[in-house]
This record gives structure tokens, sequence and C-alpha cells, in this order.
């Protein structure tokens, strides 16, 4: 995702964007405006815009749902982004564990939640990251704390492919694939 105006990086920081609303739409949003119903899915990125919401785009229902799909209109896939960034630690000045971090983004909007250094261990009991948070969500859906949304389940679903992939063999000899391998 693009950070727009900010310099800070969100795999070390909080990025903060402190524009309105207005000027982020005017400066930024254009793509969604063009691209909102032919993109299959786009990545929040963890900016806080203190103008707008006070949480990280990615954890925030106004953006998810109020500007993204509501005014910007866009009706495909959310993933969050890598949810073991620095951004995505911290939410309302209080540390985030993955499990927490993976509920936030998932109540604001997120069809998907990335977790990319999965195997890195975990604060709270030294086990993997990624088993913690399928237990905890386990858990929570089975104590009626948290359900899978249906649109969400539609969203994802639609991502897949119509058709099966072409076999490596029969890939390998195909034009496109030729000409490709001459452009890298």
């Amino acid at each position: 995702p693009g950070h727009g105006f900010v310099q800070a990086d969100s795999h070390v920081a909080i990025p903060v964007d402190k524009r309105s609303l207005k000027a982020i739409l005017a400066d930024d949003a254009a793509p969604y405006r063009w691209l909102s119903n032919t993109l299959a899915s786009v990545m929040p990125a963890h900016v806080i815009y203190p103008k707008v919401d006070s949480r990280p785009a990615g954890f925030s229902d106004t953006w998810l749902n109020g500007i993204l799909r509501g005014q910007l209109g866009f009706n495909g896939a959310v993933f969050s982004d890598d949810l073991s960034m620095a951004a995505a630690r911290v939410l309302d000045g209080k540390p985030l564990s993955y499990l927490q971090a993976t509920q936030a983004a998932l109540q604001a909007g997120c069809d998907m939640v990335l977790l990319c250094n999965q195997s890195i261990p975990t604060s709270e009991s030294g086990g993997r990251a990624l088993d913690e948070v399928l237990a905890g969500l386990t858990e929570a859906q089975v104590r009626g704390q948290w359900q899978p949304q249906e649109a969400s389940e539609v969203r994802r679903l639609a991502l897949l492919p119509t058709v099966p992939a072409v076999p490596w063999d029969a890939l390998m000899v195909q034009p496109q694939y030729m000409q490709a391998l001459d452009w890298v």
C-alpha cells in the first residue's frame, strides 16, 4: 500500500498523516474512484490519519466501511497489511498481541489478514504467532464472541481462480511465457 505523504516506515514506526479527509481524497484516492469496480482486492496501510480516525486505516471501520466501501464504492476484498509490523502492534497507545491485531483488523472490515512473520515467537506463550491467532479465533468463535462475516466469505471466494491452473510443463512452452522470459 502507498503511504501518501508520510515518511515513516510502518515496519518500524507508526506513520501519521495529518491532512484532512478532503485533501487525502483529492490527492490519494483518485485511483480508487477510477478502479473501484475492477479491483479484486486492496490493502490498507498501517497509517494513522488523525483528522479522520485515531486508528490506523487497517483497524478503522471509518476507513474500511465508511470511506473505502461507502464513499469510494469498493466492493472487493480487503486484506490487512502484515500484522507483525510495528505499526500494527499498537492500537490506541496500547500494545497488541497478534490475536488482538487480527481481531481489530477483522472487526474493522478486513476480509483477510496477513501475518507474514508467523513463525516468530509470541510474547504471551513463546509459541508461534500463527498458532496463537488460529487458536484464539477458534475459541472466540466457539464462545460466540466472533463469527466470520458472510460477506467476507463471498469476497474471499471471489479471489479464487475459476479455472484450474495451467500445469507447469504446459505453461513453459506457451508463447506468452517464453516472451515474458525474454523481457526479464
